[in-house]
């Protein structure tokens, strides 16, 4: 059994500079106002278009994101409906082959310490799992029937491609106080590396 921590990857190392140029040569479609365009001037356009609530251009533009989160997060992620995923999948998946180390995987949470009481249960129940899925392979079950006691605490890794708006429209609701703890601690260090990656876009939204 292994316990790791959530983690996140930005794929294809966007440019968000060129991210910008673009949303801008789409936008200014609207206002044929493409002669406007200079070296810099994606800055000022975009920042324009977001205080007008112009945030249809940004659906132009997308990113992909490879997040590794227990399953319990993924089910809130995949709400998102204007996007696209690609998910690890417990009917293919057999954990008791060497390519998955021979063990099951969980995220481990991280508002419960080490030493407390609730984690020693959560622990020992992660372990319990285990040993029932690798006992249930044992007896001829099938991936798809033995994921029928897998938690939500089990790792799971998935891709996730959003526009530009539908990030802005995760981030906002994903990293608010009223949002599972485990779904903060993902979305707000990811936002951080988006507001690094892309200027502009994502400036008005608070961690």
């Amino acid at each position: 059994m292994r316990v790791i921590e959530p983690s996140f990857t930005i794929l294809n190392n966007p440019d968000g500079f060129a991210i910008l140029q673009s949303v801008e040569r789409i936008g200014r479609v609207c206002y044929k106002s493409e002669d406007k365009i200079s070296k810099n001037s994606c800055r000022t356009f975009v920042s324009s278009i977001l205080k007008r609530g112009h945030e249809s251009v940004l659906e132009h533009e997308k990113i992909s994101v490879l997040v590794i989160c227990d399953r319990g997060v993924s089910h809130e992620i995949v709400r998102h409906r204007t996007a696209s995923y690609s998910q690890e999948s417990t009917r293919y998946c057999n954990y008791t082959n060497d390519k998955f180390g021979n063990e099951l995987t969980f995220i481990k949470p991280f508002f419960w310490e080490e030493d407390s009481a609730a984690y020693q249960i959560w622990l020992g129940t992660m372990q319990t799992i285990e040993e029932s899925y690798f006992r249930l392979m044992e007896t001829g079950a099938t991936p798809e029937e033995a994921r029928s006691i897998l938690p939500n605490s089990l790792k799971t890794e998935l891709v996730m491609s959003m526009n530009l708006r539908e990030w802005r429209h995760f981030f906002r609701l994903r990293t608010s106080a009223a949002s599972h703890p485990q779904m903060r601690e993902i979305a707000r260090p990811m936002l951080l590396a988006m507001k690094e990656l892309v200027p502009i876009v994502f400036d008005d939204i608070e961690v």
